[in-house]
């Protein structure tokens, strides 16, 4: 029995205990060795579906390529950046939401599935920080949600390092490759869910800042309510603020033109309504439905518990893994050789994922309250003076 455990199968070349090899996912997947090695290493003009199905096969035997050997191959480092640039000026500060922590969670098990390690790297929102990023031999960074004309990005650029961003990059950003959800119909959708709700006058907390999540959040809601006739009811902060939630919330629901339901497009936007509801003698949902965007678990035990929009950050996550390494496997198909500075691999495409509408009790009125009108029809006012496109720009099309 002891022997039996440590036979090796004759004239194969296959163990059959240990560590899977790339023998063992040609011999599952039903291709070449060769083939498996393209697939794996972004080379190759193999069809997606077969680099797919490679790649299914490989997880499922738990094969690992060797980092070891990958770098004496093709001279790469096997480490890859992960930054934000928009939310703050301290390091780390967006490690603390729940939407990087779940995307951060699968970007990291899709890079060492690839033979990759994800180096968490600070905000590097001041020129001078690039002397830490100097330190680290990336072979390449994901970028998640840039700015317009993002000096993190243009740098990175210039030093010949792929960069995929989570998030459509805004203007001619010069990303590789990018992976994005479709927030107009995500927005849309979710708007049309509160009016059937009962919902007249539906009002925004939105940011401050140019990355498109924002301001395409935002355009499609402004669009909404032009389609609805409705007029705009929002307030804009510093999203990277911590304090700035609370106040844009308790601000929106103290205008004298005060929505019905409110959507946040911030994780602290559906506590920090419920709060300020409480603040104003508003029941939710009965005056008033809220729904916020949120990967966080808290909002099925707030009371009453709250309708979130979750983005699929694990699913973004692996995506932007693929399409970086691909790129970066891609590039070095030639020798393995570094990329020049200011030179990086054309554009590769992008992906945009699904999102999905959880809804719970806050976006739900009883038949009764549904039955009363809660708040009174306002006279047109103005719209408030806050700096948002009608419209996103032609690279967003």
């Amino acid at each position: 029995m002891t022997a039996a455990k440590h036979q090796v199968t004759r004239g194969t070349g296959r163990r059959t205990s240990g560590r899977a090899g790339i023998r063992d996912v040609a011999a599952a997947a039903g291709v070449s060795i060769t083939t498996v090695s393209d697939a794996l290493n972004g080379k190759g003009r193999l069809p997606d579906a077969t680099r797919r199905h490679v790649r299914t096969v490989a997880d499922r035997l738990g094969y690992r390529p060797s980092a070891a050997a990958r770098t004496l191959r093709t001279g790469k480092s096997g480490l890859i950046g992960l930054t934000v640039t928009t939310y703050g000026e301290e390091p780390f500060t967006f490690t603390e939401f729940a939407y990087f922590a779940e995307m951060a969670r699968a970007a990291t098990s899709a890079a060492l599935a690839r033979g990759y390690a994800l180096v968490i790297l600070p905000a590097a929102s001041q020129h001078r920080e690039f002397d830490v990023w100097s330190n680290v031999a990336l072979d390449g960074t994901v970028v998640i949600d840039p700015s317009d004309h993002d000096p993190v990005v243009t740098e990175l650029v210039r030093q010949g390092i792929p960069v995929v961003s989570d998030g459509r990059p805004g203007g001619s950003l010069p990303v590789t490759a990018w992976v994005d959800n479709d927030h107009e119909a995500a927005v849309t959708g979710l708007l049309d869910h509160l009016a059937a709700g009962g919902a007249r006058r539906i009002g925004l907390l939105t940011g401050t800042s140019t990355d498109t999540y924002t301001r395409l959040s935002t355009t499609a809601y402004l669009n909404w309510c032009e389609r609805a006739r409705q007029d705009p009811v929002y307030e804009a902060y510093p999203a990277h603020d911590p304090c700035a939630s609370a106040v844009a919330a308790d601000r929106l629901l103290a205008r004298p033109d005060r929505p019905d339901a409110v959507y946040g497009l911030f994780d602290p936007n559906g506590t920090d309504l419920l709060a300020a509801a409480r603040r104003y003698g508003l029941r939710v949902p009965d005056d008033l439905l809220v729904v916020c965007c949120s990967e966080s678990g808290v909002y099925a035990t707030t009371e009453p518990p709250i309708t979130t929009l979750s983005l699929k950050p694990g699913r973004i996550g692996t995506a932007v893994i693929h399409l970086l390494i691909d790129a970066i496997e891609g590039a070095a198909g030639g020798g393995g050789k570094r990329q020049t500075a200011g030179s990086v691999p054309q554009a590769q495409g992008h992906q945009v994922m699904p999102t999905e509408l959880i809804v719970r009790a806050s976006s739900q009125r009883s038949p009764r309250a549904s039955a009363r009108t809660t708040v009174p029809a306002p006279a047109r006012s103005p719209r408030p003076t806050v700096a948002v496109p009608r419209t996103p720009p032609a690279a967003d099309q």
